[in-house]
């Protein structure tokens, strides 16, 4: 990926415009109803070009954001944002309350850009500093550029955001600590129990289970589960945690012989439900049940909570727990902010 020079501007070519949602405008309930699949990611590129006015798109959609970037030729960057609004209602088939239920953030030119290398360089996420955004953007980017959604404009924008992140991981103590919503996610289930004597269950094998599981091994956790849809991808897992891998047809049997459940699949239901957590509460004869939920859509249905000695968290609830560590990390926000100004400056957005 080459990087850009001194010289070059990002509005080289159209109007740059973002519209956004994350989990500081949004619920997760609202958040589940707006992601995108990753499979329908290269579609959803190529729709948003195809609209009308508009000639480049990236889209961004993790589990704590949805974001649309695009580069438009409209005469008013207000109707690009209701183009892109409208989109949204139109592919996820939103009834007329979840459409008014989505708030959205509308950003152009200097303000699109500014958000965009904040959001690389940890910013904007619900644990400052965190490191997984920055695989996130890069993978969504290149998915833009493999279906050909990408041109000059979004390019630049793209390729600069990378060099900021880049800057700021290095010139700065942002990332110091823990840095993901997985590894937050070990935080709490460590303040429940003592992991050195804890059994641990991952419903899904992808990064930000692999997160977990690291964390998890580090920590000293007794025994790790891994289970997934791909069972070789569970195996390799936990292969390298020192686990045991499980079919994913065969997972709700070992639901009792585990204290802690960290589940982030990309099902687009609910995975594990109510009489599932019932009959393994009685076998477990109501010892607690720690149950993390870090999926978007969610995988545990919040009726699960209601249950005697069982504790759920979802992705939204880590927030309380994310800020316990941002205190250091606010620390360098000065010099992350200055950093951001500066690109802003050198590649075309001064005094915006």
């Amino acid at each position: 990926m080459p990087e850009p020079t001194p010289n070059d501007s990002i509005r080289a070519t159209g109007s740059l415009v973002c519209v956004g949602l994350n989990y500081k405008t949004t619920p997760v309930e609202v958040r589940e109803r707006l992601a995108f699949p990753e499979a329908v990611v290269p579609q959803a590129v190529k729709g948003i070009r195809e609209l009308p006015g508009f000639a480049e798109s990236v889209v961004l959609s993790t589990c704590n954001r949805v974001e649309l970037y695009a580069s438009h030729e409209l005469p008013e960057a207000v109707q690009s944002h209701d183009a892109l609004r409208d989109y949204l209602v139109r592919h996820f088939q939103l009834q007329p309350e979840h459409a008014e239920a989505m708030v959205l953030y509308k950003l152009d030119a200097a303000e699109a850009a500014r958000h965009l290398f904040r959001v690389v360089s940890g910013l904007d996420s619900m644990v400052l500093g965190e490191t997984e955004i920055f695989g996130q953007v890069k993978a969504a980017y290149k998915t833009a550029l493999d279906t050909g959604s990408t041109g000059k404009t979004l390019n630049k924008l793209f390729q600069q955001a990378f060099t900021v992140g880049k800057r700021v991981r290095n010139d700065t103590m942002i990332q110091r600590g823990s840095t993901s919503v997985g590894s937050v996610a070990v935080d709490l289930a460590e303040k429940v129990h003592d992991l050195k004597e804890c059994r641990v269950m991952l419903v899904g094998a992808g990064e930000m289970s692999r997160t977990c599981a690291q964390s998890l091994l580090s920590r000293g956790a007794k025994s790790i589960i891994v289970s997934n849809r791909s069972y070789d991808k569970a195996v390799e897992l936990a292969e390298e945690m020192k686990g045991r891998a499980m079919k994913f047809d065969e997972w709700e049997h070992a639901l009792h012989e585990v204290d802690v459940i960290i589940s982030s699949t990309s099902a687009p239901h609910f995975v594990i439900k109510k009489d599932q957590i019932e009959q393994t509460m009685r076998k477990r004869r109501w010892d607690p049940l720690l149950i993390i939920d870090i999926a978007v859509p969610r995988d545990v249905d919040p009726a699960v909570n209601e249950i005697e000695g069982v504790y759920l968290y979802d992705i939204d609830a880590l927030q309380a727990i994310a800020d316990e560590g941002r205190r250091e990390r606010e620390r360098q926000l000065a010099l992350c902010e200055k950093i951001i100004e500066e690109q802003l400056a050198k590649f075309g957005f001064v005094g915006e």
